[in-house]
């Protein structure tokens, strides 16, 4: 296993990720997602590279201009097997294609940059009441793995995990490709994930049944100020959330999950007003990385990578 990104992981004070890219391809682009495996499939049309490339390097272009190291990540957060299998791509090996598509990507931009493998819940990610149980996770999620291994990825990424228990199963297959890898929460402003389980509680369960713990935790698809209102109940504010919590991807409307899943059309706020939320949340939580997610775009992430460089 290559230890640039764990090295770099260890010795970067900040480190960016995209803001929005599938969002993006539809409101921007006018390009729809596949049925099954959503904008993975875009990867295999002209069109959609294009827009792909187009979208990618925009934030390429921000890492590169404020010397800020930043995290891929291939959108195949649906790109399951059960997905896969019923979908026209089927003959694909899509981690492998997406992944070897960024690395080409990045290698015309000086900046350092990583490329991880995104994975996801089996079902919604906005509900806690549809996680699998521990050993249906391991099963489902062991496939998707096993298609990154031979892909040149930096890291694993599971995306909007909203249940403990899929989260548990979703690192012990994860931990099973000794690649790096990171656990991201769907949270609420009460502190918990969507099953009601604790950050707190969330981490030490996750830490506990992997000899390869994830490199660490964040969430995405949350609002600065939820996080900030999470990180600060009593039950978080622990030593294990402050040292294994590391990061967010924001949404940029302030809006709780539930709100966001029942929500139509695009829910979006300035770059500066962003910018503003994520200043608030890094004064009491300096957390290492920071992008962004739904309602996101290049100036979003612009204004928030000229505020980081100049905090290093």
């Amino acid at each position: 296993m290559k230890n640039d990104f764990i090295s770099s992981f260890a010795h970067s004070p900040i480190m960016l990720t995209e803001g929005a890219v599938g969002q993006r391809l539809e409101h921007e682009y006018g390009l729809l997602p596949d049925a099954d495996i959503m904008y993975a499939a875009l990867l295999y049309s002209a069109e959609g590279r294009s827009a792909l490339k187009d979208i990618y390097s925009q934030y390429l272009h921000i890492a590169e201009t404020y010397h800020l190291p930043i995290l891929l990540m291939t959108n195949t957060r649906r790109a399951n097997r059960e997905r896969v299998i019923r979908s026209p791509y089927k003959d694909k090996n899509i981690m492998i294609d997406y992944a070897v598509f960024l690395k080409e990507i990045a290698s015309g931009f000086k900046c350092e940059s990583f490329i991880g493998g995104m994975l996801g819940c089996k079902n919604d990610a906005y509900s806690g009441n549809e996680g699998l149980s521990f050993s249906d996770a391991v099963q489902f999620h062991s496939w998707q793995i096993g298609m990154c291994q031979h892909a040149p990825i930096d890291y694993l990424f599971a995306g909007i995990m909203p249940s403990k228990d899929e989260a548990m199963g979703m690192a012990r297959a994860m931990e099973s490709a000794s690649k790096p890898y990171i656990i991201s929460f769907m949270i609420n402003r009460s502190g918990a994930l969507l099953d009601g389980t604790t950050i707190n509680d969330a981490i030490l369960a996750i830490d506990d049944i992997v000899k390869q713990k994830p490199l660490c935790y964040m969430t995405n698809c949350v609002h600065p100020t939820i996080l900030k209102e999470a990180l600060s109940q009593p039950f978080n504010e622990t030593e294990t959330v402050r040292m294994r919590f590391s990061g967010i991807q924001a949404n940029a409307a302030c809006y709780e999950p539930h709100e966001l899943d029942s929500s139509i059309g695009l829910l979006t706020t300035s770059s500066t007003d962003l910018a503003n939320e994520f200043d608030v949340l890094r004064k009491e939580f300096p957390l290492k990385i920071w992008g962004g997610c739904c309602g996101t775009d290049n100036t979003h992430i612009r204004e928030l990578a000229k505020r980081l460089s100049v905090s290093q």
